[in-house]
């Protein structure tokens, strides 16, 4: 387990490279996205592959020309891009992935939904990770621990065949490791909101992953928030 804190960035705790980076799960991901791009050295894209809202101060780019996109970082370090869909928020970029990889330095696609809980298992079609993904980081709440299944996590049917857990039973944080485990869809797991559990209940998630050989860090994003 590692607790973010002291002098060292969480970009440098996850180790971000250039390139694309998804962010998947639930309790955090776009407070991490923000993070990220504040913290990045280097030209940045915030953008999704299914849906967001748009950042605020962050300058929103709709454009199926890669030369605007060039000139706009040129302008800005860090923009938010994706088509605008329902209710305020964005969908999937018209360019690919790759090719706005070519234009920033990073492109952080938030590549999933969890419909606001803090947990969540996920369907066949889910996440939708980009093609030449380098990382894939998945985000977990840990304001859902020690909470039944069927109020804390989203998909809570997928959660309990997963792991044998019943609807109305408790989210250990041991439970809600093998959850992932099961599912193994990550190269890094971020326990956000550990503010909310005890030291104890953190270092339980992050060594049953670690015995999976699964790196858990452990934070409150919140906290890092700039």
């Amino acid at each position: 387990m590692v607790v973010l804190g002291g002098f060292m960035k969480i970009c440098e705790q996850l180790h971000i490279i250039k390139g694309i980076t998804a962010v998947i799960g639930s309790g955090g991901k776009t407070t991490l996205l923000r993070i990220l791009a504040e913290e990045l050295s280097g030209t940045v894209i915030l953008t999704t592959s299914t849906h967001i809202l748009p950042f605020a101060g962050i300058p929103l780019l709709v454009t199926d020309d890669i030369d605007q996109v060039r000139r706009a970082l040129a302008l800005h370090r860090v923009i938010c891009m994706g088509t605008p869909a329902a209710e305020g928020k964005l969908t999937a970029p018209a360019l690919p992935f790759s090719v706005l990889a070519d234009a920033a330095d990073y492109v952080i696609v938030e590549a999933d939904g969890s419909k606001r809980l803090p947990l969540k298992a996920h369907a066949s079609h889910e996440p939708v990770i980009p093609e030449n993904t380098r990382k894939t980081v998945c985000v977990v709440g840990a304001s859902g621990f020690e909470k039944p299944v069927e109020q804390t996590v989203h998909r809570p049917e997928l959660f309990c065949a997963r792991t044998g857990a019943h609807m109305s039973g408790i989210v250990t944080p041991e439970l809600a490791a093998q959850g992932i485990i099961a599912e193994h869809l990550a190269d890094i797991v971020v326990l956000n909101q550990v503010e909310t559990i005890s030291p104890a209940a953190a270092k339980s998630f992050a060594d049953t992953l670690q015995n999976a050989n699964i790196t858990a860090i452990c934070t409150s994003l919140m906290q890092n928030k700039r």
